[in-house]
Parts: structure tokens; C-alpha cells; sequence
């Protein structure tokens, strides 16, 4: 979705981490509103366990969204070096289930829940990254790559989040709410316990069509 940096907040003395929205990815002022009013939705959500948004602003023509930042590794890192055990793996699952909770109570959903957007600390304490964020950036072209293809975009019937954690409804492009956000949860919950993705494929056709037998199962 951009590049972050590590970044210093002169005026409150603390470390925060800054996102840099790919340039000329919100070059209208539509596109621009719609990033403040998606982010001060996410900004709202006050949990321990959501990684809170600080600012959303602009300079030198880029966009940028301000975030605590948070010291540790992803839950993707953590599983290729150290693949946590059972009670491990519940105790992460519980954390982010308590996030999800807040911000489906709230009416936010994230979209884009995988490995890679959730935060461990080394006390074990988790923060859940992005939430609305996937929703803010509008590209008039998908982004494909071999490991994954991610659609950022925020018009209707588009996609939004990564293959193998979609929910079929996701898939399919069709209006999500926060049961699409417990169905890539659960993909996630799968691979902390078994090492491996249960609907993980090379064409988003094949994933359609797991997901929604997983969906009828």
C-alpha cells in the first residue's frame, strides 16, 4: 500500500511510523476526502490490541498516514522464524478476535486480515495493523505478483484484500461486512496451528471455488 518509515514526532518525543500513499494514487480531491473520512472512522477504534492512526496529511504532493508504532515482528515473520506452539497460537488468536470485535462493534471492518498485518511484540502482546486502510487507496490498475495479488481499491465490485485470506464474498467483489473479516481470521488461526494455508492457490478462480465449498461445508 506504500512505503513506511520509522519516524520521529518532535513535538511529543516519541517514535511513530509514517505511511507513504503511492504517488498519484489520490490525485483527486474525491479521493482525498474519502482518505480522511476513512481514516478518522479507523481513528476512532481506541484497543489495545488496534494499532491507532495519529494523522493523516500531505507534503511535497505525497499523502501520508501517521501510526504508533509498534516494536516487534509481524505474525508472518514470527511463523517462518519461530512457528508459535497451540497455547501460543490461541493466546495471538484471542487478541486479535478482541480487536475484531471492537472494530466490527464500531462498524469498521479491515478487509485485508493476514499474517503480515498483525504485530507481536516480545511480551506476546498483539496489535492488529491497517484497519480501513485498505479501502483508502484507489488504483486504476490491480497489482499482481507471484506470491500474492492484492486489489486496493475502493470502488464497488472490486477486490480488496489478499488471495489466499479472502473470504469468497471478497472474491467475488461483492459488499463485505465483518463476518468476511472473522472468515480470513479463521484462514490465519489455520496456519498459526497447521503451518499452512487451507485455501492457498495460484488462480483466484481455484480460490473461489474452495472458499465457497468451505462456505458450504
Amino acid at each position: 500500500m506504500g512505503e513506511v518509515y520509522l519516524a520521529e514526532d518532535t513535538k511529543l518525543n516519541r517514535k511513530v511510523a509514517l505511511k507513504l500513499l503511492p504517488a498519484g494514487s489520490l490525485e483527486s480531491e474525491t479521493a482525498n476526502r474519502r482518505l480522511l473520512r476513512e481514516a478518522q472512522s479507523a481513528d476512532k477504534l481506541d484497543h489495545p490490541n488496534i494499532c491507532g492512526i495519529l494523522e493523516v496529511s500531505a507534503a511535497d504532493g505525497r499523502n501520508f498516514i501517521c501510526m504508533q508504532y509498534v516494536e516487534g515482528e509481524t505474525l508472518e515473520a514470527r511463523m517462518k522464524r519461530d512457528p508459535p506452539g497451540l497455547s501460543e497460537s490461541l493466546a495471538i488468536a484471542i487478541q486479535v478476535a478482541d480487536a475484531l470485535a471492537e472494530a466490527h462493534g464500531r462498524g469498521t471492518i479491515h478487509r485485508d486480515i493476514k499474517p503480515s498485518n498483525i504485530m507481536v511484540t516480545a511480551r506476546g502482546a498483539v496489535k492488529v495493523m491497517d484497519f480501513g486502510l485498505a479501502k483508502l487507496i484507489k488504483q486504476t490498475e490491480l497489482v499482481q505478483s507471484e506470491a500474492e495479488t492484492e486489489a486496493l481499491l475502493s470502488t464497488p465490485g472490486a477486490l480488496i484484500g489478499t488471495l489466499p485470506y479472502m473470504s469468497p464474498e471478497q472474491v467475488r467483489g461483492e459488499t463485505l461486512d465483518g463476518r468476511s473479516d472473522i472468515f480470513s481470521f479463521g484462514v490465519v488461526l489455520y496456519e498459526m496451528i497447521s503451518g499452512q494455508q487451507p485455501f492457498a492457490s495460484k488462480s483466484s478462480e481455484s480460490r473461489e471455488l474452495r472458499g465457497a465449498h468451505a462456505h458450504n461445508c
